[in-house]
C-alpha cells in the first residue's frame, strides 16, 4: 500500500502528542506536519474528545479536526492555551521560523502568541543555517494596500510576488492577499519582522521570532528535540 504524506510524518505526530495532557487547551497548526499531529491526537483521545479543547489555526484544520472527532472551541472562549503544535517552512539554529506557505500565518501567529508553549514539528529538510535563503517570507496584506506594501517591501530588499490560486489572487481565511517575499538570506529576523509590520496595510508576517519553545525534527524514523536557549 502506498505511503501518504501524512503517514511519512506519523512518527513526528506520535512524538508531539506526548506533550498533550488531559484537560489541556490545545492550538492545532496547519500543514502536513501539523496534520500528522492532529491525527495522532485524535487517535489518542478517541472516545473522550471532551477531555480537550482545541483551537484551529485555519478553516482546513478546523474541518480536519472536526471530522476526526476533536472538540473545537473559539480562541475567545478558550482564553490562554496550554500548548500549540504547528509546523514550519524553515527553522534556524536559534529556533526562529519562517511559516505561512500554507497561507495561515496570521491565525497561526495569533494562536501561538496565545499559548504558554509552542512546539514546532518539522522534517529534517526544514532545518537551515540561515533563514530566507531558499524560502520566501509570506506577508499577509490588505488588498486595498497591496500596491503600497509591495513598494515598501521592495525598499527593504524584498522581491515580493503576489500569491495566486489558479488564475486569481490567493485569498486567506481572513480575506486578505499574501505577498511572498524573496530575500538573499535574512541577517536579523527580529528587525526585519518589525520593519515589515510597520508598513501600513500589512496584517502579519511569516517570521516567528523567539516564539518556539522547542522543535521536534524527524529524520527517518528518529525524532530529535531541539530546545530554545533563552
Amino acid at each position: 500500500m502506498a505511503i501518504t504524506a501524512e503517514d511519512d510524518l506519523s512518527v513526528l505526530g506520535d512524538a508531539a502528542v506526548t506533550y498533550v495532557e488531559d484537560g489541556m487547551r490545545v492550538g492545532l497548526g496547519t500543514g502536513r506536519a501539523a496534520t500528522a499531529f492532529i491525527r495522532a491526537l485524535a487517535a489518542r483521545f478517541a472516545g473522550r474528545p471532551a477531555r480537550l479543547s482545541c483551537v484551529a489555526t485555519s478553516e482546513a484544520t478546523a474541518k480536519l479536526a472536526s471530522s476526526l472527532g476533536l472538540r473545537l472551541t473559539s480562541l475567545t472562549d478558550a482564553g490562554e492555551l496550554d500548548l500549540t503544535v504547528d509546523g514550519a517552512d524553515e527553522v534556524d539554529s536559534r529556533l526562529d521560523l519562517i511559516k505561512g506557505l500554507g497561507g495561515a500565518l496570521v491565525r497561526e501567529k495569533i494562536v501561538a502568541a496565545s499559548s504558554r508553549r509552542l512546539v514546532v514539528v518539522v522534517g529534517a529538510e526544514k532545518m537551515v543555517s540561515r533563514l530566507g535563503v531558499s524560502t520566501p517570507v509570506p506577508v499577509e496584506v490588505l488588498p486595498f494596500g497591496a500596491a503600497l506594501c509591495r513598494r515598501r517591501l521592495e525598499a527593504l530588499g524584498a522581491k515580493p510576488s503576489l500569491r495566486v490560486a489558479g488564475v486569481a489572487a490567493f485569498v486567506s481565511d481572513n480575506g486578505n492577499h499574501i505577498l511572498d517575499c524573496a530575500f538573499d538570506g535574512i541577517e536579523d529576523a527580529a528587525a526585519l519582522d518589525c520593519a515589515i509590520r510597520e508598513i501600513p496595510g500589512v496584517v502579519g508576517t511569516g517570521l516567528f521570532v523567539g516564539m518556539a519553545e522547542r522543535v521536534l525534527v524527524q529524520d527517518g524514523k528518529r525524532v530529535e528535540v531541539h530546545r530554545r536557549i533563552a
